[in-house]
C-alpha cells in the first residue's frame, strides 16, 4: 500500500475536513423529528475552507480526497 506523506498544510486541511465531517454528523444525529434544522457552526466550515486554500487544494477535490483516502483509509 502506498504511503502518503502529507505536508503540514495538507495535514491541516485533512484534519479540518474531518472535524467538519464529525460536526455535520453530530448535527444530524439529533433526536429524530425534533423539527429543528441541522446547524453546522460557520467557523467549522470556514476553518475547512481556509485550510484547503492554504494547502492549494481549493477547487481540486480529486487530489484532496486522494490524500484523505491515503491518510485516513475507510475502515
Amino acid at each position: 500500500m502506498p504511503t502518503a506523506v502529507l505536508t503540514d498544510r495538507e495535514r491541516t486541511a485533512v484534519q479540518a475536513y474531518l472535524r467538519l465531517l464529525h460536526t455535520v454528523r453530530a448535527a444530524f444525529d439529533g433526536p429524530p423529528g425534533d423539527g429543528r434544522p441541522a446547524v453546522v457552526p460557520p467557523t467549522v466550515l470556514a476553518e475547512a475552507e481556509q485550510a484547503l486554500a492554504r494547502a492549494g487544494l481549493a477547487g481540486n477535490e480529486e487530489e484532496f480526497f486522494r490524500l484523505l483516502h491515503h491518510w485516513c483509509p475507510p475502515a
